[in-house]
């Protein structure tokens, strides 16, 4: 929880849900967003983190990621709302 107004987003897990939240302020309208996370596994959290973006004003216009999960599909969540996505590592299988 934050201490100011926020704006949240909220997305499915394999066991539940997760909210992501942000400072109304956090981001300038019209602000150009490289959006970065440490993992994509399913695109959840990325997916959500751009819709939050999004509607505090911002313009994601690439993500990155260190590790990317391949067999979960997270990539086609990301390039089907429009976003590239960079990822410096693949991790392939079970």
């Amino acid at each position: 929880k934050l201490p100011h107004k926020t704006e949240k987003e909220s997305y499915e897990l394999e066991y539940g849900r997760a909210t992501v939240e942000m400072h109304i302020d956090a981001i300038p309208k019209g602000a150009k967003v490289l959006l970065v996370d440490d993992l994509i596994a399913t695109g959840g959290s990325l997916v959500a983190a751009i819709n939050l973006i999004k509607k505090l004003g911002g313009d994601v216009v690439e993500c990155a990621v260190i590790i990317e999960l391949p067999d979960l599909h997270g990539r086609e969540k990301i390039e089907g709302k429009g976003h590239k996505l960079f990822s410096m590592v693949e991790f392939e299988g079970e």
